[in-house]
């Protein structure tokens, strides 16, 4: 597949917004000024961006508790989501849904998910609500490995591939579902051979490499589009960080070892694009340098607008609830 240099230069714009704004949640959360927990998705970058990359305006995206890096990938604004983890009112919930439950309809950004599986079944609602609809919409569903064990993945799969449904399930598989190992938990050493059970596509993507998880997202895409049904792609990644940000205040020991970190710190998916594209005389390293200053400003910029957003009214508990 040849892909043009705006495209990669979009991915990288985007990878970097991701480390950037996750790192920066980090450190805002150990230093004290955002309270409570946030799972950032430092290092998956090139999973959430190539999978988006793939995708038109119009295509929708189910996301996780671990969603930052999806939302970002699918165009959603800093400032916005910096506020909503500020729990400030500009934010997209108006500071009601916290990390964890940030949407963006006119985006297709169906919304995070605090729920393991919890966005599943949604994706595959959105998929046949495309095809009812006599649209080639695709719907990208991100979970994790550990969702892969919950019964709403195999229900969603069975329907999807009966309907011949176009969604696009990705499994970031980093390893670990909470603290437990993912080999510890789940039958198979490939989560993608599941796929099989289901008479669909199923394939083992390097989820650091952003240009072929890019390459494996448009494949689906297009074969979505065509009617031809759900792909299920096992992007195999890693977190630099543990669970949560803040985990060691209860967790006691590691359940990894610090020459496991090390050794994916060197796959990292950002310099594995940087050595590509400089490798190949595509793009110069001023350009990259220039979309990293960039990010890093977007990043600040956000941070400073959710902090001069106001806090909302108590008034407000009760609005934008849906009540029977």
């Amino acid at each position: 597949m040849d892909i043009g240099k705006e495209v990669v230069l979009e991915m990288y714009r985007k990878m970097h917004r991701i480390r950037q704004f996750e790192q920066k949640i980090k450190d805002l959360i150990t230093a004290g000024e955002i309270p409570g927990f946030a799972h950032v998705s430092i290092g998956e970058e090139a999973t959430a961006v190539g999978i988006c990359a793939a995708l038109r305006p119009t295509d929708r995206i189910t996301s996780t508790h671990r969603g930052h890096g999806h939302l970002i990938a699918k165009g959603g604004d800093l400032a916005r989501m910096m506020a909503e983890i500020y729990g400030r009112r500009t934010g997209y919930c108006k500071g009601k849904g916290g990390s964890m439950h940030i949407a963006d309809f006119s985006l297709g950004i169906l919304g995070a998910n605090g729920i393991v599986g919890g966005g599943i079944p949604i994706a595959t609602g959105s998929a046949l609500a495309a095809k009812l609809s006599h649209k080639d919409d695709v719907t990208a569903c991100f979970f994790g490995d550990g969702a892969a064990n919950e019964g709403t993945f195999h229900e969603s799969l069975n329907l999807a591939s009966i309907w011949k449904l176009p969604v696009i399930y990705v499994c970031e598989n980093n390893g670990f579902g909470e603290f437990t190992p993912t080999a510890s938990a789940t039958s198979v050493k490939d989560i993608a051979v599941r796929a099989k059970g289901y008479d669909i596509p199923g394939y083992v993507v390097d989820g650091n490499n952003v240009l072929e998880v890019y390459r494996y997202a448009s494949e689906a895409a297009a074969r979505a589009r065509a009617g031809e049904g759900p792909t299920l792609l096992e992007c195999k990644t890693y977190r630099w960080e543990g669970h949560v940000v803040g985990e060691q205040a209860f967790i006691t020991g590691s359940y990894r070892t610090e020459e496991e970190v090390a050794r994916w710190k060197a796959r990292c998916p950002i310099i594995a694009l940087e050595q590509e594209v400089l490798g190949s005389g595509l793009i110069k390293r001023e350009e990259l340098e220039r979309i990293a200053r960039e990010a890093r400003d977007q990043v600040e910029a956000a941070v400073e607008f959710a902090r001069q957003s106001p806090m909302p009214e108590p008034a407000e508990a009760g609005e934008d609830l849906w009540v029977e």
